[in-house]
């Protein structure tokens, strides 16, 4: 899809934009929804995050649009550096794309891009967010980071695979590629008639 860097960091800015706050929204609202209500005795997410002064992040509670710049940058940098590019030289070393299917090349090049962006993302959000109040414990830096592994990889599978990059890539093609060819002979025929 993207022929040259400015398209691929394009592409990337469309993916992160939609997937941080896809992540926010499932690791407040699904993951760790109901122990934020319990401790601030709230029955409502939001009022929970409004109670507490924020997400809690780097010892300190933040609010939301900071953590999800936070995130952004984070995201963007690392998918720029290593998830894109990687994750097209997999896919490059198991398939060819003039003899593969589109759909198989891409389906490749997302899952190989979840393999490496969602336990690079977990280790960075087990940092972020990692209880530092009860001390620092690297062992339990770990535990945090494979539990965020095991809740966040089967998300970002089918999210990426079945909405975030269908709609990115269409977007993408609407901006940068145009009208096909086919569209382009229907809608003269449909302007003739």
């Amino acid at each position: 899809m993207p022929k040259n860097q400015f398209q691929r960091m394009v592409f990337a800015l469309f993916t992160v934009l939609i997937t941080v706050h896809a992540y926010i929204l499932y690791s407040l609202f699904f993951v760790n929804s109901s122990v934020l209500m319990q401790v601030n005795g709230t029955n409502n997410v939001i009022e929970a995050v409004s109670k507490q002064g924020g997400i809690y992040m780097l010892g300190n509670y933040a609010p939301i649009w900071l953590v999800a710049v936070v995130e952004f940058v984070l995201a963007f940098t690392l998918e720029n550096v290593l998830g894109s590019p990687l994750s097209f030289k997999i896919a490059l070393k198991h398939f060819n794309p003039m003899k593969t299917n589109p759909l198989i090349f891409e389906t490749v090049i997302i899952a190989a891009t979840v393999a490496i962006m969602c336990p690079a993302m977990s280790f960075l959000a087990a940092f972020l967010y990692y209880p530092y109040y009860e001390g620092f414990n690297f062992l339990h830096l770990l535990e945090n980071w494979f539990r965020l592994v095991c809740y966040n990889l089967p998300f970002a599978f089918f999210s990426q695979t079945l909405f975030i990059q269908p709609l990115v890539r269409k977007v993408f093609k609407m901006i940068f590629c145009g009208k096909s060819a086919k569209e382009k002979s229907e809608y003269i025929e449909e302007t003739a008639a």
